[in-house]
């Protein structure tokens, strides 16, 4: 059997780049020309804007969407796309999505899990779960989990899971998932959400990498013009100082505050760096691998002072623990076989 490396170091590199660097400066020089991408989210925000840099590098970019029209409308410049249907809500979508692809026979070099929702109100999917949960993570880890031959035939591979620094708020809450006995708190299933996209890159690439596949966790930055942030009232972004006091948006990268060309450079660094070569497993910002930090005061706040954009860099211990990495895919699996 083939000898597992040690896990990557959850430390910077010495990358090149640093927060204000764009998708295009992170992947100026590399060609994908015969690669195959997917990548979920892929047109609207940062989404949108990782596919563009990938299919401008030559790389054949397939983009699953809910609605067909909406990203047919949002890609239409775009060269080298493809739009497949496919509900993270839906597990039979994804499943339809996962058969159709390895029908085709062909390799996944690249899978980038951007899609996402953020502090809504409580919703849950057709089998209860909390639609958060649902949607960040439980419809990744069943696309992942699908798409797991066509990443091995690529014979080195890379997934990317969009996680954020809001992996603070909550650890993953094993003993109630789904807020089904517990006050549901929107910024908490964000939390647990993010946390469990980390958690979900350190499984992945330990359970990968002895066939070429290699995860990694990225936290983009805060892109107040994107539609994530539909469910905080404006007054709420001005007051945590992601808008001005007329409402436009703060853009300044050593807090974090990024544009969309900005936000979407973490994410295109670590499915295509080869600074990363031989590495996995870990959480990134900033086109760089973050240190570990410690537990800033913002996690399980209510406190909306609390959650001010800040240069908050850094992952907390918990999104990171192998042992909560392994229960997580566990209960994961056992969550998507009973639908």
């Amino acid at each position: 059997m083939e000898q597992i490396k040690a896990r990557t170091l959850q430390a910077p590199i010495d990358s090149p780049f640093d927060g204000a660097s764009t998708a295009s400066d992170v992947i100026s020089g590399i060609d994908l020309s015969g690669k195959t991408v997917i990548v979920t989210g892929g047109y609207a925000g940062i989404g949108a804007e990782t596919t563009k840099v990938l299919a401008k590098a030559g790389a054949k970019v397939i983009v699953p969407a809910r609605d067909i029209s909406k990203a047919a409308a949002a890609l239409a410049v775009i060269h080298g796309v493809e739009i497949e249907q496919m509900d993270l809500m839906d597990p039979a979508s994804i499943s339809a999505f996962t058969a159709r692809f390895l029908a085709t026979g062909q390799p996944l070099h690249i899978l980038i899990n951007s899609a996402g929702i953020m502090a809504n109100p409580l919703t849950r999917d057709t089998r209860g779960f909390e639609s958060q949960f649902a949607t960040n993570h439980l419809g990744h880890f069943q696309l992942t989990v699908g798409l797991w031959p066509a990443l091995k035939k690529a014979q080195g591979s890379r997934i990317v899971a969009l996680s954020s620094w809001g992996h603070r708020y909550s650890p993953v809450v094993f003993e109630d998932i789904n807020f089904e006995h517990r006050p549901y708190d929107p910024w908490k299933a964000y939390g647990q959400s993010k946390t469990a996209n980390v958690l979900f890159a350190v499984e992945a690439d330990r359970r990968g990498q002895a066939d070429g596949i290699r995860a990694f966790a990225v936290h983009p930055g805060s892109i107040v013009s994107t539609d994530l942030k539909r469910y905080i009232p404006e007054e709420q972004l001005i007051q945590m100082g992601a808008l001005d006091k007329d409402g436009n948006p703060v853009i300044d990268p050593a807090r974090q505050l990024k544009t969309i060309e900005q936000g979407a450079a973490t994410s295109v660094w670590c499915a295509t760096s080869p600074l990363l070569l031989g590495k996995g497993g870990v959480y990134c910002e900033n086109s760089d691998i973050s240190p570990v930090t410690e537990s800033d005061g913002t996690q399980g706040s209510n406190d909306l002072t609390q959650r001010k954009a800040s240069k908050a860099f850094g992952v907390l211990p918990h999104a990171i623990a192998a042992d909560d990495a392994v229960r997580l895919w566990e209960v994961s699996e056992k969550l998507i076989s009973r639908h």
